[in-house]
């Protein structure tokens, strides 16, 4: 890249980010906790963000997205997740369906769907997991049968993100329940909501409140066969790959945007509370903790531009996404238990940020694959870097 295109990238990632600042400070901030606490699904926040683009945020500007590298996407992610971690996962679960045709799709479905995905007028997400089944994927049971110019689907799927709200899913399925390995009998679709396709329930959760996260049930579902992504049958996993990448590096940017938020109010709390006649950051003990937060926030973000800028340049990028995701996940969940004991009895009140904080911190170790799955991927890939 030439010092000025360079220079170009980097005053329209000045220009997003501040627009991003702004929408957050003006629209998300003031409703947060009463939505969070409510449970409440943010609508008017979700129009915003359609209108700012942020549902093409990664989209190609050839097909009405916004284009943006995936670093610069990471740190809007960041950034939202600073103000309210539930409604950057509105848009990630969106965007990992949106990638996957961008990468994996054909022609006609480049065309046919992306600008839709863009401007939010189909919004989704990704309809991976089961039941009896989280982590193995290859596991999965439902199934998609050809009939015709159509597949029939039938199945279950739970802890979708954007189950209710969405209107469309990269669905995960097996065409060939026989097929040995396993993952060449899996095949992907976008899914729109139809006949044979209901979200049966809102599922309740700890923390990651106002997104709904649904079970998805397939009975006797149609859909046609051009809604197989790429065209071909048996390259479900490839997709699904593809997708979480990009996944892994969003969930490690909400990690550091929550150890930051932490981070922030633990150093805000220290100055105003005072015990034994001087503000707590004075004692050792808290001025400790402070110290080992700030260096758990600033590695989780150096990790995760890393594995971002490794996607920039389109290289592969699972051994980098999963140290992001591993650490930088890690953070956020110590950071925010930390920031709750600094605050002491107030971290567990829910007027406090620290509280919803340490309830929305858990899921992402558990989340785009768990921190254990993670740990393996990164052993493998190490091992088959490593000289003989």
């Amino acid at each position: 890249m030439t010092q000025a295109a360079a220079r170009e990238a980097a005053e329209q990632e000045r220009l997003v980010l501040d627009a991003v600042d702004r929408f957050l400070e003006r629209h998300v901030r003031p409703v947060a906790s009463a939505l969070e606490h409510a449970d409440e699904y943010p609508h008017e926040i979700v129009e915003r963000m359609k209108e700012l683009g942020l549902f093409g945020a990664v989209i190609p500007a050839a097909h009405g997205g916004l284009g943006l590298s995936p670093s610069t996407y990471a740190k809007v992610i960041e950034r939202i997740s600073r103000e309210w971690m539930s409604i950057s996962g509105i848009i990630n679960s969106h965007l990992i369906m949106a990638h996957i045709v961008a990468r994996t799709g054909t022609k006609a479905q480049k065309a046919a769907l992306l600008p839709r995905f863009a401007t939010g007028e189909l919004r989704g997400g990704l309809a991976l997991t089961e039941p009896d089944c989280g982590t193995d994927l290859q596991a999965i049971r439902a199934t998609a049968r050809r009939e015709g110019e159509d597949y029939i689907v039938n199945g279950t799927k739970t802890w979708i993100s954007n189950g209710i709200h969405g209107t469309c899913f990269a669905l995960l399925v097996k065409t060939d329940p026989t097929a040995e390995p396993r993952h060449r009998g899996m095949s992907m679709f976008i899914a729109e909501k139809g006949p044979g396709f209901a979200a049966s329930r809102k599922l309740k959760k700890l923390g990651y409140k106002g997104i709904d996260s649904a079970e998805l049930v397939f009975e006797d579902f149609r859909i046609p066969a051009s809604r197989l992504i790429g065209g071909v049958e048996g390259r479900g996993m490839a997709c699904a790959i593809a997708g979480l990448e990009l996944g892994r590096v969003n969930v490690a940017a909400r990690g550091v945007g929550i150890a930051q938020r932490a981070l922030d109010e633990a150093l805000r709390y220290s100055q105003q509370r005072s015990t034994f006649g001087k503000p707590i950051h004075q004692h050792q003990a808290i001025a400790l903790k402070l110290a080992d937060m700030a260096v758990r926030t600033e590695a989780a973000r150096l990790l995760t531009e890393k594995a971002a800028q490794a996607l920039d340049r389109g290289d592969r990028a699972d051994l980098e996404a999963g140290m992001a995701k591993l650490f930088a996940t890690e953070a956020a969940l110590e950071n925010a238990t930390e920031c709750m004991r600094i605050h002491g009895g107030y971290g567990y009140s829910p007027e406090f940020v620290a509280e919803r904080l340490y309830r929305d911190a858990p899921l992402l170790v558990i989340g785009e694959g768990t921190n254990e799955i993670q740990r393996l991927v990164i052993a493998k890939r190490l091992i088959e870097q490593a000289p003989p």
